[in-house]
């Protein structure tokens, strides 16, 4: 799309092409003097330079306001991220990895500049990754009627990444006021451009999205930059939905300090980019047009040599990081029951089903806080709420705006998750991460992404979310199904979770994940919904802390330790024992698997002696290995037998019945165990 030209060489004011001129050349100085931190050991070891970039970097800084918009640069984005605030001192810290950089205090890797407290965010190294966080702010900024616009910047060869469609296509579907910018050098590291798309200019495999404007732009040349940026981000305003500036540069150097750019790029080539720097090409205009002498271009020069000077002093004399404050802000403080803080009642209600206390739960919490907000597939049609109704009514009752759907796209919904999150503290989000436990693996760089963000800004931004996913067998689902999933995520630092048994439980933990900071996994044994043996009186107001197991049978003799789907099985058996007087066996419910209750394991070791694991999940490589391997570290010298662990086999999950009997744990495989243990 073509653009009105504001801004050209005769008619921008002196001053202005002053500033520009001394952000270029101290970020340009900065960029060279990069390698040089690297090779006197002071940090910087990762290092893309922006050199060729220049013109649209300085672009979208300028177009940025931080008290409305919201920027989320890439690792190659220095000048930009100068452009829109950032002083040259903690460019210096970030590259540095001080203990004072403000993108997060050297947590992350250099190169990556942030300035939360400005809405300049912080991203990490899967590049591209940031288009959903921008969509997801975006579609708060849209919902709570607030001005500006989100800005997305990536280089083109990352717009290959999935995550990037899904993010756009969400973006033009909600007509969220985002702007993606490609910054469009030719290559993904070695790999030119030709060998990821078959258009010439990436922004065109979007020509047909509805709702989607592209702009075209020379990103070497600062005029036609500023105009395009600033063009879009008035059409973004006017029509209310997304654009895409796509932004032709050039990179003059190489990818990164590790890549040798002459073992793929001929003499020819390397002599065409250094012809084509915008610094360079700027210089040359300000003087050709008179805009500026030669003494007062060497003076502005001059100013910014002194600004580089002082900044590298300054970042010299900043402290390191220390190795303790790596336990800091891995996770917040989890919301805290004066009422309940042991998790347990005495209410003497009507029992309720498993699946009707996390309904009434999600609805008491929607009306305790109206900054709450639901989404995932199929969880808001008509009368339907979720693949099993766990959402039923609550579209009816708190409308589309806080309760809808999305797309087939877990990475969308995870994703998106994470940018509304960021923006403002008081929001909650609860997704339903994929209608089964299975189907969330095209999530999980989302996940994964979102579980360290607490830690990566040391502490600027808590992703407030709750995952619910639908977990489990006993169903006849079979594979993509039947399958459970915290053996593979609970090793995260970052991220808490809890799996529940009972109705008041559920409704409990859903209640504390919801009302508190950071990310919660919340996995449902779907089988258990509507089963009778897990029915509970469930008080209005309960509660349930995260990392307090829950003792469901007292016992002497050996002590089961479970979670999940085999709970209700392993108290069935520790009452068949008792009527039958062939043992007395403790029962211990986890509900949390992390945070997780060592005290109480502990305490019901030194109890009995001796320990049965039991969980759906594989024996190989499942949670009870874990279990298992704590209490040999802690309470070895209380133990009378080996700890055993019944679960699954370690084959996928059969959608025959006679197959999914064959694999999933049962009563009667734990009761061979149990009675094994107790005559050992």
């Amino acid at each position: 799309m073509s653009t009105n030209k504001k801004y050209s060489i005769k008619h921008t004011d002196k001053e202005t092409l002053a500033k520009w001129l001394k952000l270029m050349l101290v970020g340009r100085a900065i960029d060279n003097r990069a390698p040089n931190y690297l090779k006197q050991a002071i940090g910087w070891s990762y290092h893309a330079p922006f050199a060729g970039h220049d013109g649209i970097q300085l672009a979208i800084g300028q177009i940025f306001d931080r008290e409305h918009d919201h920027l989320f640069p890439y690792y190659r984005d220095m000048l930009t991220t100068h452009s829109a605030g950032l002083t040259a001192e903690e460019l210096i810290l970030n590259g540095i990895s001080r203990d004072t950089d403000v993108a997060g205090g050297g947590r992350h890797m250099s190169n990556h500049f942030a300035k939360p407290e400005w809405n300049i965010h912080n991203v990490s190294s899967c590049t591209g990754n940031h288009t959903l966080h921008a969509v997801g702010l975006a579609r708060a900024m849209k919902k709570y009627k607030v001005p500006g616009v989100a800005i997305s910047s990536q280089g083109e060869s990352s717009v290959s990444e999935g995550y990037v469609y899904e993010a756009i296509n969400g973006a033009s579907t909600e007509k969220l006021p985002v702007i993606f910018v490609f910054q469009d050098n030719g290559y993904g590291i070695s790999v030119p451009k030709a060998d990821q798309t078959a258009n010439r200019k990436v922004a065109n495999n979007f020509s047909g999205f509805k709702n989607l404007e592209i702009f075209h732009c020379n990103g070497k040349d600062v005029f036609d930059s500023m105009n395009t940026m600033t063009a879009a981000k008035a059409y973004v305003a006017e029509h209310e939905h997304p654009v895409i500036v796509h932004a032709n540069c050039v990179r003059i150097h190489s990818h990164s300090n590790s890549d040798r750019h002459d073992l793929y790029r001929d003499d020819y080539e390397l002599n065409y980019v250094n012809e084509y720097d915008p610094l360079a090409k700027f210089r040359r205009l300000l003087l050709r047009y008179e805009r500026f002498t030669g003494a007062e271009l060497e003076a502005i020069e001059a100013e910014a040599k002194e600004v580089v000077k002082a900044a590298h002093k300054f970042g010299m004399n900043a402290p390191q990081p220390t190795p303790e404050s790596i336990h800091d802000f891995v996770i917040p403080e989890p919301y805290v029951s004066d009422k309940y803080p042991e998790g347990l009642h005495n209410h003497e209600g009507e029992p309720k089903k498993l699946i009707e206390g996390l309904n009434e739960t999600l609805k008491a919490e929607f009306r305790h806080n109206p900054d709450t907000f639901i989404w995932g597939q199929d969880v808001a049609h008509k009368e339907k709420g979720g693949i099993f109704n766990v959402t039923k009514g609550m579209q009816q009752e708190f409308g589309k705006e806080r309760v809808f759907n999305g797309p087939i796209a877990e990475d969308f919904i995870m994703g998106t998750a994470n940018g509304m999150s960021r923006f403002n503290d008081k929001l909650r989000i609860v997704v339903e991460g994929a209608e089964f436990a299975d189907y969330f693996w095209p999530a999980m760089e989302q996940f994964v992404e979102t579980s360290h963000e607490y830690w990566r800004t040391k502490g600027q931004f808590s992703p407030n979310i709750t995952v619910r996913l639908a977990s489990g067998g006993y169903i006849g689902g079979g594979l993509y199904h039947s399958q459970t999933i915290e053996g593979s995520l609970t090793p995260l630092p970052g991220i808490r979770v809890v799996y529940p048994s009972y109705a008041d439980d559920a409704a409990g933990l859903l209640r504390t994940s919801i009302r508190s900071r950071g990310l919660t996994l919340f996995l449902e044994p779907k089988a258990l919904y509507n089963s009778s043996k897990v029915l509970s009186p469930i008080p209005d107001d309960f509660e349930v802390p995260f990392g307090k197991a829950r003792l469901r049978r007292e016992g002497a003799d050996l002590s089961i330790i479970t979670y999940g789907n085999t709970t209700p099985m392993c108290v069935d058996l520790a009452d068949k024992f008792a009527e039958n007087g062939i043992a007395s066996v403790e029962v211990l419910d986890l509900r949390s698997l992390s945070p997780l209750d060592t005290e109480a394991i502990m305490a019901t070791v030194k109890k009995t002696g001796k320990v049965l694991v039991v969980h759906e999940d594989k024996v190989f490589g499942g949670f009870g290995g874990e279990v298992a391997a704590m209490i040999n570290d802690m309470t070895f010298e209380y133990l009378d037998a080996p700890v055993k662990r019944v679960g699954s086999t370690f084959t996928p999950v059969g959608f025959n019945r006679i197959l999914e009997a064959a694999v999933l744990p049962d009563l009667t495989r734990i009761e061979n165990a149990a009675t094994a243990l107790l005559n050992y």
